[in-house]
């Protein structure tokens, strides 16, 4: 498997693994998930100011099959980690440990803490999220839109 970042081709394949996800734990819906996002079919675009990234990871055969961001949050040297999802077949692989490991290597560089909201029915993501250091917060951190996302976490990487 590889990891690289978006390219204009990936936008609508990652849009369908967001949306596949999301209806897989009854988050289709448009106003309160990532589903409704205005830029989710261009992914390719909306990350690519400084200080934004989207990466994707393919299976061997070059198939895109997992995705995550790093986008600011509109707070003081924070981020949040955005859009992170794998299909199904391919999670217990390694590879969503590899998207974020990635994916807070870059956030590092840029900011001192990674917040990410997500549903309270997606357990292995929060055990996920846990194991690779996030803590669980009450704090809401900047105006994400996803009130369909309850569950806060944030990692505290120190201060630039």
């Amino acid at each position: 498997m590889k990891i690289r970042l978006i390219e204009p081709k990936d936008n609508l394949t990652v849009a369908n693994i967001i949306r596949t996800c999301l209806t897989e734990y009854g988050g289709d819906h448009r106003s309160d998930t990532a589903w409704g996002d205005p830029g989710l079919e261009h992914f390719s675009d909306v990350y690519a100011p400084d200080g934004m990234a989207y990466w994707v990871a393919e299976s061997d055969d070059g198939t895109v099959i997992a995705g995550v961001g790093i986008g600011p949050i509109g707070t003081d040297n924070d981020c949040e980690l955005q859009k992170m999802y794998c299909l199904p077949d391919f999670r217990g692989t390694g590879i969503a440990g590899e998207l974020l490991e990635t994916a807070l290597a870059f956030a590092r560089k840029y900011y001192n803490r990674c917040y990410l909201e997500t549903m309270e029915n997606m357990f292995r993501a929060m055990k996920f999220y846990e194991k690779h250091g996030f803590s669980r917060t009450e704090e809401t951190l900047g105006a994400t839109g996803h009130n369909g996302c309850p569950v806060h976490y944030i990692i505290i990487f120190g201060s630039h």
